[in-house]
């Protein structure tokens, strides 16, 4: 396996809630040693890049705000540039607002006045969140969902709901499907991984997610690793037609997967 950047997905990947998972540390280390470019690219919309630098930071991860995308960056970016001086209402968490906010996004909290809904990821979602969603949803609305996730993992076992959850329960009583859904795998996120990194044959993504992190790089023409220490196992491969190039247990097994080329 040839490359010169490696992308990494974050949750279940490179920790699960807040345990860095075994042998992460010491192959981004030795990654970052041989001289290749890294990008973290997370699905998790609820914080800003800093905010994943702190988070990478707590569990002995040093990085800069450069090498993290998020599937909050990516809406940010998105709706600053599709829908600059629309109102926007969001059903998501204040990291992603703060993001927004960050971004010259004009956010509205009624829901009446929406040019465009965008639902994410929200520990609080509740029915009027719900009823908000469905009356901000006329004929002539944007509708975009931060990420596909419908569960995450977390250190203790369990998967909990995502952004994908609350989108499809918004989705399902507006009797409407998202125009877009951003983060991992859309061609959005593609296109920003490509202005960070180089060209996307000489790129490998690792991640846990079969639809996200595999078929990001499907669809970006990447070299392509699941490891199986998150959310997806060995039955899980076998079952589907997403096919990584390569299945590891963990990130620790990655430098000896790509031979231990030094980059430049």
């Amino acid at each position: 396996m040839d490359v010169d950047a490696v992308v990494l997905d974050l949750d279940g990947t490179v920790y699960l809630g807040e345990e860095l998972l075994a042998g992460a540390g010491t192959a981004i280390e030795t990654l970052r040693e041989r001289g290749y470019d890294l990008l973290f690219v997370t699905n998790n919309p609820t914080r800003s890049p800093a905010g994943y630098v702190e988070r990478l930071a707590a569990v002995g991860i040093d990085a800069a705000p450069s090498e993290v995308l998020s599937a909050g960056t990516v809406t940010a970016a998105f709706l600053a540039d599709r829908h600059a001086g629309d109102e926007i209402f969001v059903i998501g968490s204040d990291g992603l607002l703060a993001q927004l906010d960050d971004a010259g996004v004009t956010v509205t909290d009624d829901p009446d006045r929406a040019d465009v809904l965008v639902t994410s990821h929200c520990h609080t979602f509740d029915y009027e969140d719900l009823t908000h969603g469905l009356w901000a949803l006329d004929d002539e609305t944007a509708f975009y969902g931060t990420d596909p996730d419908l569960t995450y993992p977390d250190d203790d076992g369990r998967e909990y709901p995502g952004s994908g959850a609350i989108t499809r329960a918004v989705a399902g009583v507006a009797e409407r499907e998202p125009d877009r859904v951003l983060g991992k795998p859309s061609g959005v996120m593609v296109e920003l991984v490509a202005e960070r990194l180089a060209s996307p044959e000489r790129c490998c993504i690792v991640g846990d997610g079969l639809d996200t992190d595999v078929a990001l790089g499907e669809r970006a023409g990447m070299a392509t690793v699941l490891v199986l220490s998150g959310r997806t196992d060995r039955v899980a491969v076998a079952d589907t037609s997403v096919t990584p190039d390569r299945v590891i247990d963990g990130l620790g097994e990655l430098p000896a997967l790509l031979d231990g080329h030094e980059r430049s």
